[in-house]
């Protein structure tokens, strides 16, 4: 964990003129492969998911990390979504724009995504199911728990509320910080970053994050692509039932399923050093094994396709086209 690396950050404008925030750890060497980083719920790359670039980064791989519209250092009202699909369209369009960048374009591509962010890196492989060589992914939100559902009738008031209300801060929740992240030392460092939204659900935001997870848990099955899903077993945040769902109803040849025992839904971040760092050491054996073993063809690149309008921080413009439980299943 010695090697030397580089960080970036840079804007980019999408393609409704919002101002994003990206973020990029990168090993001196050739990368091994290419991992994108989809983020939390009201959660952001450069602080919070720093040690999972930099760890990643030591170990060889280019982490690319973005900051979805109204979160971290993104332009938006804050933890506003509007609709879930932009979110998927403006990582879609970032993500490709690296891949199609000379020094990349013959890279494994692997998606890496944590609680909301597992759902946004299954819906990016749903996109283009043929894109993506693997995924990380981490407590993902893929599918309600029976336990937090709320009934149809509850579904029908909220929806016609958020036409008018859609920002209103009105959704009761209990506090996720609290909840999420296990180590008290490492929850209060976290409680203290000012770019973690912290307070009540919007209403359209809550509604966008639950048809979202019931678009997938409805599409499970068509869920193809290597991957290997981490969760804790003490998680109260995102059920460890939705992985075991996604486990079992997944077409994917190649998938694995590791639950840990008494871990809480912050696998990366809210754990004792010990335990995240067992957390770490499998995600970097799943990567460094896929990367050498897997094969697949990469398709050519849309240079049409992947027009992105990037901002430099220093406000140039650029203008660009182009123990533990665990189970296993492998064609390999």
């Amino acid at each position: 964990m010695s090697m030397r690396i580089e960080y970036q950050e840079e804007h980019i404008k999408n393609s409704r003129g919002v101002l994003l925030f990206t973020c990029r750890w990168l090993p001196f060497s050739s990368p091994t492969a290419l991992v994108f980083l989809c983020h939390g719920y009201g959660m952001e790359c450069s602080g919070f998911m720093k040690e999972c670039g930099t760890r990643l980064a030591k170990a060889g791989y280019a982490v690319f990390g973005i900051d979805y519209e109204g979160h971290g250092k993104s332009q938006g009202a804050r933890c506003y979504i509007k609709n879930f699909e932009n979110i998927v369209k403006d990582c879609d369009e970032y993500f490709k724009s690296v891949c199609a960048e000379e020094r990349y374009r013959e890279k494994s591509r692997f998606l890496y995504g944590e609680s909301m962010g597992g759902a946004v890196a299954l819906l990016l492989h749903k996109k283009d199911s043929s894109f993506w060589n693997g995924a990380v992914l981490v407590a993902p939100m893929c599918k309600i728990s029976e336990n937090v559902k709320p009934h149809p009738v509850v579904v029908n008031i909220l929806t016609k509320m958020e036409l008018f209300i859609p920002k209103w801060k009105i959704v009761p929740t209990r506090d996720v910080i609290d909840s999420a992240f296990k180590d008290p030392v490492k929850r209060e460092e976290i409680r203290n970053n000012k770019l973690i939204y912290q307070g009540k659900p919007r209403l359209k935001t809550a509604l966008e994050m639950l048809r979202a997870s019931m678009s997938i848990e409805a599409s499970l099955n068509e869920v193809t692509l290597p991957f290997f899903v981490l969760h804790g077993d003490a998680d109260t945040v995102t059920d460890p039932e939705v992985s075991k769902a996604l486990y079992a109803k997944a077409r994917s040849e190649d998938k694995t399923i590791r639950l840990y025992p008494g871990m809480w839904h912050g696998l990366t971040a809210g754990e004792s050093d010990e335990n995240v760092e067992i957390v770490f050491a499998d995600i970097r054996a799943w990567l460094d094994r896929h990367s050498t073993t897997l094969e697949q063809f990469l398709e050519p690149f849309d240079e049409g396709a992947t027009a992105i309008g990037r901002t430099q921080s220093n406000g140039g413009h650029l203008s660009r086209l182009k123990g533990p439980y665990t189970r296993h299943h492998s064609a390999m």
